[in-house]
């Protein structure tokens, strides 16, 4: 599973990292951006999302309902192979909602015209046009038609606009598209899942993306992969991972990051102790974490000021004086990466 923080040494852009993983979890921007600062060694905050603006990459609903950022060449593919998997889930949504299947294509549509010819949209631009429309938007309704739209692949979510998203037509945003087979995409999304979360097992990836098992095996039969052992558990990873072997060293993590949110199982990272720590209450909320030889020793918060970002760190095992001092300096290209200097608070 180390191979999760190998993306940033073997791809030097925002979209080859992006392409590493297959798919990003990205519901929290400040988090995916400092999933792949933290994978590009050096690169700013500022340089990262001006990498973004160039339309290589797009965030939107690929899969399991959830934001993801994906090469924006793939997002039609994806979006017809596992997200499509969401829309059938949502006329129950839409029941509990008061929102008729009509509406939601009509409110998709007007999304459609308001965005069309290079139109880009804060969200609560968009909900205004849909409203103007002639389909009322009230409560939960304006994350839904939003969402809908997105998951047709009308929409796409682009960069911020200060701290309001933002949406484009994704044709517009994605002109050129790949166009794999059903058979050749599940390859694909296996080959990238498993050389970047692998060696794992074909259990996690039905999960990550919501794929039936059979659609899963057919994937991993498809992608050339390896076979592992681990511990009486038959896992998969792709070769060229294997013979790079494991990566060592501190690495300081966002919450919402691949390395745990990749998995349904996290006991190769942590304890079931550490995880309750990790996700305080089991809502879904992921503390960042330091990591050491891909296993977590703490969990961190961060508190950005005008002349300093000040950084909480809780160890979950016991910490040595080296282990401090490795923390602090694992910590420093965060504060490169947002323009500031670090100091650490140790929090026993």
């Amino acid at each position: 599973m180390n191979s999760l923080l190998l993306g940033g040494h073997r791809y030097q852009t925002v979209l080859g990292v992006t392409e590493w993983f297959g798919a990003m979890q990205a519901q929290d921007l400040n988090s995916v951006l400092w999933s792949l600062g933290t994978r590009l060694p050096g690169r700013p905050l500022p340089a990262i999302i001006a990498e973004t603006e160039q339309r290589h990459v797009v965030r939107t609903w690929p899969m399991r309902g959830t934001v993801h950022l994906i090469p924006s060449a793939d997002a039609h593919w994806m979006l017809e192979l596992t997200g499509v998997r969401a829309l059938a889930g949502a006329a129950k949504r839409r029941e509990l909602l008061g929102l008729s299947e009509a509406d939601a294509d009509k409110a998709a549509e007007i999304l459609g015209a308001a965005l069309a010819g290079g139109g880009r949209l804060t969200r609560s631009a968009c909900v205004a046009a849909i409203n103007e429309g002639g389909v009322a938007v009230t409560g939960q309704l304006g994350y839904h038609l939003l969402w809908y739209a997105s998951q047709r692949g009308v929409t796409a979510i682009a960069p911020n606009e200060g701290s309001e998203q933002t949406f484009v037509l994704l044709d517009e945003w994605a002109p050129t598209r790949n166009s794999p087979s059903p058979e050749e995409a599940l390859g694909i999304l296996a080959h990238r899942y498993f050389r970047s979360h692998g060696p794992t097992t074909a259990k996690d990836f039905a999960g990550w993306t919501m794929l039936p098992m059979k659609d899963a095996r057919a994937g991993i039969a498809a992608a050339g992969l390896t076979p592992v052992d681990v511990e009486g558990t038959e896992m998969w990873a792709e070769p060229a991972v294997l013979e790079a072997g494991p990566v060592r060293g501190w690495h300081a993590l966002p919450g919402f990051d691949e390395y745990l949110l990749g998995y349904k199982d996290r006991s190769m990272m942590a304890t079931p102790e550490m995880l309750k720590r990790i996700i305080p209450g089991g809502n879904g909320v992921f503390q960042s974490t330091l990591v050491r030889d891909g296993k977590v020793m703490a969990v961190w918060k961060r508190t950005l000021g005008k002349k300093a970002v000040s950084i909480a760190v809780s160890p979950l095992v016991e910490f040595t004086a080296e282990d401090w001092a490795a923390a602090e300096e694992a910590l420093q290209p965060y504060g490169a990466f947002v323009g500031l200097p670090v100091t650490v608070k140790k929090l026993e």
